[in-house]
């Protein structure tokens, strides 16, 4: 089988989830990050590096054996189906998985929505209402379905799932110090998001993942 992901040159969330969870189990793929002319073709018509138009003409898009399909939540189950790190065979867990995928979804959308207007004071605002409504409302969700697994600190279950590699990367992109309006220590008060992090951070093959492709753990 052979596996190519394409994005963009970035640790984003949407990205490192697929990434990880192969890389993890020690599953051969291609990462190809799109830059320079090959990023200004796909703007432009979304074509990808392979020839072929991305379903949306967005990224990621994954590749396999030559076939392609994209959307974040799709690649990220298909991998780790292969990767065992999403169940094959057991539609509850499944569910309470996706679940958190389709969070981190909802929780991207308020973010980037928080940064499009152009005015400065504008965006201000919203990134202060991000801040201080919609995050701490969103963050609570999470740490209260997380709270409910007596198992583990991860989201679902005694082992590390797709769920958790999702909200990790997440929530590193929102406590980076990158996004203007969000402070750095926006997560203090929720313990056991804090507690799923230091897990995923400790993780040998993530750190080996961080420090192979960026040179540092981000």
């Amino acid at each position: 089988m052979k596996i190519t992901l394409y994005y963009f040159k970035i640790p984003f969330w949407r990205a490192e989830v697929t990434r990880l969870s192969l890389y993890i189990s020690d599953i051969p793929f291609n990462d190809h990050r799109i830059e320079g002319d090959e990023y200004d073709e796909f703007k432009k018509t979304g074509k990808l590096p392979n020839g072929k138009i991305a379903p949306f003409k967005q990224l990621p898009v994954l590749e396999v054996d030559g076939k392609i399909f994209a959307q974040t939540g799709a690649i990220a189950r298909y991998c780790g189906k292969l990767s065992g790190l999403y169940p094959k065979d057991d539609d509850y867990k499944s569910a309470l998985i996706d679940q958190i995928i389709e969070a981190a979804q909802d929780i991207n959308f308020l973010v980037t929505l928080s940064g499009r207007d152009k005015d400065p004071e504008k965006k201000k605002l919203e990134r202060e209402i991000l801040t201080t409504r919609h995050l701490p409302k969103w963050f609570q969700y999470l740490e209260n379905l997380n709270n409910q697994n007596d198992q583990s600190v991860f989201f679902v279950g005694k082992y590390l799932t797709i769920a958790d590699l999702a909200i990790w990367r997440l929530l590193g992109w929102l406590t980076s110090g990158l996004l203007d309006g969000v402070p750095m220590n926006i997560l203090e008060p929720y313990e056991r998001l804090k507690k799923l992090r230091e897990e995923i951070y400790n993780h040998p093959k993530v750190n080996e993942w961080m420090m192979k492709t960026y040179g540092k753990i981000i």
